[in-house]
């Protein structure tokens, strides 16, 4: 049983990264394409967009394995029914349950490899990916988070950060803090900022205190400022969602709850990653009986048609049920993993049919 273990799982292996490399090798492209208006603008050549292709690959290849491990296993187990392989592993004996042990296996190992690429090695390639983008189409100089600055909150107070310096320095630095009352008591402002030893220096300040019959006006060379917003925390915000790992979510949301800002995109993001493993086992699932019933007397071509309609259709689905939740206030949860269960129970009543 090993050796058909081996087989079975080598050949949907195969399949499945075929698929993946084609649609990567799409995204890419595309990507590719998108990037070609910029090239020549300051100092954003040719090879900083291939650089930044390149780099966007790990995150490309997170997105599409759901998809691929359905179609590449439509095709690995396609091409064993087309020479008459499945036909002759049930002859000698064989179930479709252990036939289809040997492909979950396989799919589960590829699946537990796609999650660490999608929660340690696309989120770090995509910032830096960004960072290479940005430094160049501004040469080197300091970077604009948009027309208003960036902004956050901290407990009672505000911050507004116009620009990012290439050395992680911050400028054009404003901090608003409030009293118990929602009154303005002290305006700072900054021209930059950088944060060492768990705290902000910042440097160059006008500080303005506001008190009930006077307004009181203060240089300062140098200030510290605590607070629970770092440089990390800024950086996610810079990112979407979908382009962080679970862990930075996970921070990200704690800060917003702390300061009671609203978390239900975030939240919707941090759910829908830990719905990854479900929905690939689900696609696994999804191939077996479609092999063994309906369509095991059909070309490969046909079978390649079905599944990137069943992708298609969860995709529209997953983003259809995220969408709606944001905007009628449905829970996160149910939102992230309704898609995933409601097509790990159709892979599991498709599977009853042929067991």
């Amino acid at each position: 049983m090993k050796i058909l273990d081996k087989y079975i799982g080598f050949t949907v292996l195969a399949g499945i990264l075929i698929v993946l490399l084609v649609l990567v090798g799409l995204f890419s492209f595309f990507y590719f394409i998108d990037e070609i208006d910029e090239i020549g603008k300051q100092g954003y050549g040719l090879w900083q967009a291939i650089q930044y292709v390149i780099l966007v690959i790990p995150r490309h290849t997170y997105e599409v394995f759901p998809s691929a491990v359905l179609l590449g296993s439509l095709l690995g187990l396609g091409q064993l029914a087309n020479n008459s392989e499945l036909t002759v592993m049930r002859a000698a004996g064989v179930s479709i349950l252990r036939i289809a042990f040997s492909v979950v296996k396989m799919g589960l190992i590829l699946t537990f490899i796609a999650m660490i690429i999608g929660e340690t090695l696309a989120p770090l390639s995509v910032d830096y990916a960004k960072t290479i983008r940005t430094l160049a189409l501004s040469q080197g100089q300091q970077i604009g988070f948009s027309r208003q600055g960036f902004w956050a909150r901290d407990g009672d107070n505000f911050i507004n950060i116009y620009t990012m310096f290439p050395d992680g320095g911050f400028g054009g630095i404003q901090l608003y803090e409030f009293d118990s009352k929602q009154r303005l008591k002290t305006l700072i402002s900054a021209n930059s900022a950088y944060y060492e030893n768990q705290e902000w220096l910042l440097k160059n300040v006008t500080k303005v205190q506001i008190g009930a019959t006077q307004v009181t006006r203060q240089y300062l060379k140098t200030t510290t400022w605590n607070a629970v917003l770092n440089p990390d925390l800024i950086k996610i915000v810079k990112v979407q969602p979908r382009n962080l790992s679970s862990l930075g979510l996970y921070k990200y949301i704690n800060y917003l709850k702390q300061n009671g800002q609203r978390t239900a995109e975030y939240e919707l993001a941090f759910w829908t990653r830990l719905s990854y493993p479900i929905v690939c086992t689900a696609m696994i699932f999804l191939a077996i009986p479609f092999v063994f019933g309906s369509l095991r007397t059909v070309s490969i071509g046909q079978r390649v048609l079905v599944g990137a309609m069943l992708g298609i259709l969860f995709h529209m689905l997953n983003q259809a049920s995220g969408n709606i939740g944001l905007v009628y206030g449905i829970s996160p949860i149910i939102s992230a993993l309704s898609p995933a269960i409601l097509f790990a129970l159709l892979a599991i009543i498709l599977m009853r049919r042929v067991v």
